[in-house]
């Protein structure tokens, strides 16, 4: 059990307490724990247990049930609270907006204990009845509702690939003779899979024998297709065929509508149905042999040669990253050393800036005392550079939230939006365009603003929006982080066509979000991004050139 998983424990339990208006300091010492036990830089599972009440915001109480659970895999205190709670109130705390509080009122006084029943009373503006539940407040709820439930059976491509892999190698082991493999969205790195999806040319009723005592239940089958549900959940999809028509299956079933919309309308397409080879159908096409995550797009299906797109290893620094000077878990030195060891040429630490004060947001003073400890730490681990940067909030009327005198004193800013993020298009257009004309921004950070599966994010005019940092040489990030991968992929190719660079970033709280780059690397694949058109793809030498000749004022 890891850390991230005893936290959420942790987390559960105090909101529960919450919800059934239990001891309120115990819950709130709950929470710290639980803060705190996600931001710890080592596995408690590969620490002693005397050492657990040693760390900072760990309680003796806290620990003990931190041993609990590594000892026996469960919390009595959280079975039993669960127990006593309807399921459909304990699914709500999945909701954008209702916090314990108001799911104790939802519950208690309004007496509703499901979602659908929830977003019903939305719908009846039965919750403007109750006290905290105003006209606003209820409609961002009914938003958040919707937006949960069209969502449900989703999962997040780095949430779902390991599984999806196992289940493809499962198949191939157990069907030696037959041809298997991952077709569909994971297979074109999509960011959300709905689904997963194999071609096989297995007989159709040994593979719902294999399914059926692997505990999966069979679900109404499409046309050519098998469809399973197993204990995690998770649709799977398979589509039979024979092995003459296997290769024009698996093309068909791992290019986007579009993509293969375009291909269908080349005068060659009926000689693809009986292809050999994958590469046999783009030759018919006359369309280069591109890799699945590049059928996605018209435009993809008139490439003619193979794009050299980035991958992991050109990563070569990590830009935006935050140390324990704001929210970051471990310190500036541990964030540098741990990228020398797996080979990075420079880290740019851009700690949150003043107004993130939940974030520990760095004041003015705080800023100069940073900026001499990496001077510092730069005499000492010299070749490897760490870069001055910050993570500059976007204020509501575009401005960042330092003065020029300060901002003059970072070597690139990211600016970011953090705040009233519920703002109709003209608004956060507004606050972004003034912030890209800002002679300090170097980098836009997360576009959006949106957390996959969680919230859409703000409306913008993307091609503006690109237009503007063409204009005002400023990069474009694309945060790597697998809940934002903000800027969508799908913009991409419009920004490197206008010659606006992308910076593939991991956001990193810690040294294992560098890990994240890789799905920034994949998204960024779909796009055909070079990593020419990549900033965090330069080198050192390069970096420096960059800002020597970008930077403004």
């Amino acid at each position: 059990m890891d850390n991230y998983s005893i936290a959420d424990q942790f987390s559960l339990l105090a909101k529960l307490m919450d919800i059934h208006g239990e001891n309120s300091f115990k819950a709130k010492s709950y929470s710290a724990a639980a803060f705190a036990i996600e931001k710890l830089p080592v596995q408690l599972s590969e620490t002693s247990s005397d050492k657990f009440a040693s760390f900072k915001g760990i309680g003796d109480s806290a620990a003990k049930k931190i041993i609990e659970l590594l000892s026996t895999g469960k919390l009595a205190a959280l079975e039993e609270i669960i127990e006593k709670t309807p399921a459909g109130i304990i699914e709500m705390l999945n909701i954008k907006g209702i916090g314990p509080k108001k799911i104790s009122t939802i519950w208690k006084e309004m007496e509703i204990e499901s979602i659908g029943e929830l977003l019903y009373a939305c719908n009846e503006n039965r919750l403007l009845l109750y006290k905290g539940f105003g006209e606003k407040t209820q409609n961002n709820i009914r938003e958040s509702l919707e937006f949960y439930l069209k969502n449900q059976g989703s999962y997040l491509y780095a949430e779902i690939i390991a599984y999806a892999m196992a289940i493809e190698t499962k198949l191939q082991d157990s069907f030696a003779d037959a041809q298997v493999a991952l077709t569909g969205a994971v297979r074109r790195q999509l960011e959300i899979i709905n689904e997963i999806e194999l071609v096989t040319t297995a007989i159709p009723a040994t593979i719902t024998s294999f399914f059926s005592s692997n505990n999966f239940t069979a679900a109404a089958a499409k046309e050519n297709s098998l469809v399973f549900k197993g204990p995690e959940n998770i649709s799977i999809i398979i589509h039979c065929c024979a092995a003459e028509t296997y290769y024009p299956v698996l093309f068909s079933t791992s290019a986007g509508d579009e993509f293969l919309a375009t291909c269908k309308a080349h005068p060659n397409w009926a000689d693809t149905a009986t292809a050999k080879t994958e590469a046999a159908i783009f030759k018919s096409l006359d369309i280069a042999a591109l890799p699945p995550y590049l059928r996605e797009q018209p435009w993809q299906a008139a490439l003619k040669e193979v794009p050299a797109v980035i991958q992991l290893g050109n990563i070569k620094g990590i830009i935006h990253s935050h140390s324990n000077w704001s929210d970051g878990a471990v310190s500036i030195e541990e964030m540098a050393q741990a990228c020398i060891k797996d080979g990075y040429e420079y880290l740019v630490i851009s700690d949150h800036s003043k107004s993130a004060f939940y974030a520990n947001g760095l004041q003015e003073e705080r800023i100069r005392e940073q900026h001499i400890c990496i001077d510092e730490l730069n005499k000492k681990l010299a070749p490897f550079k760490i870069f001055k940067s910050i993570e500059a909030d976007i204020l509501n009327d575009g401005a960042l939230d330092y003065a020029d005198n300060i901002l003059s004193t970072f070597d690139l800013v990211i600016a970011s939006v953090h705040s009233n993020l519920k703002m109709p298009e003209e608004k956060a257009m507004s606050r972004l365009l003034t912030a890209i004309e800002n002679k300090y921004t170097t980098i836009l950070g997360h576009m959006t603003g949106r957390l996959l599966l969680s919230r859409k994010g703000y409306p913008i005019n993307h091609s503006k929006i690109i237009d503007a940092c063409a204009a005002n040489k400023v990069v474009i990030e694309l945060n790597a982080h697998p809940r934002r991968l903000d800027i969508d992929w799908r913009f991409i190719h419009e920004a490197t066509e206008k010659g606006v660079l992308i910076s593939i970033d991991p956001d990193a709280h810690g040294t294992e979000g560098y890990k994240d780059c890789l799905y920034g690397v994949l998204a960024a694949q779909k796009a055909g991004l070079t990593a020419a058109q990549n900033l965090s793809s330069f080198s050192l030498v390069q970096f420096e050139n960059f800002l020597a000749t970008y930077k403004k004022g």
